[in-house]
């Protein structure tokens, strides 16, 4: 049974990790379409996820945490719009440079990654709840 809780514990980490990572995504998500509001002001700029791997105490494995959440540095896109009052003195306005085909995809990577461990959680379960049942 030992095995099995640890198993647990590391399937439980993965999906802490990429619950993290999918929450700053949907945050990427919500602001893509931000812009700058005053002349000399940012936009919303995208993060991302950096992952670690760590001893986890409890199962004496290594385990997958959430290392930092970093500001991505890529520079921000300009739109020529004079008009606009956050526009500089040449009229570009700067735009978030969160890009929601690049979201949608690590999006889909996280999904994936969280559901691999779902399912190791519940065949787990499953094989904690036969070894229960044989030694009724």
């Amino acid at each position: 049974m030992d095995d099995i809780s640890a198993t647990l514990h590391l399937s439980a980490a993965g999906m802490r990790a990429q619950g993290t990572r999918l929450r700053v995504i949907a945050e990427n998500i919500a602001n893509a379409d931000s812009e700058a509001t005053a002349p000399g002001q940012e936009p919303y700029r995208r993060r991302v996820v950096t992952f670690r791997n760590a001893l986890d105490r409890e199962s004496g494995a290594e385990a997958v945490r959430v290392k930092d959440i970093d500001d991505d540095p890529t520079p921000f896109p300009r739109r020529w719009d004079p008009g606009h009052p956050a526009a500089d003195a040449s009229g570009y306005v700067l735009e978030s440079n969160v890009n929601p085909l690049i979201e949608m995809t690590d999006m889909q990577e996280a999904q994936r990654s969280y559901e691999a461990n779902l399912n190791v959680v519940r065949a787990a379960k499953g094989m904690a709840q036969d070894v229960i049942d044989v030694l009724r």
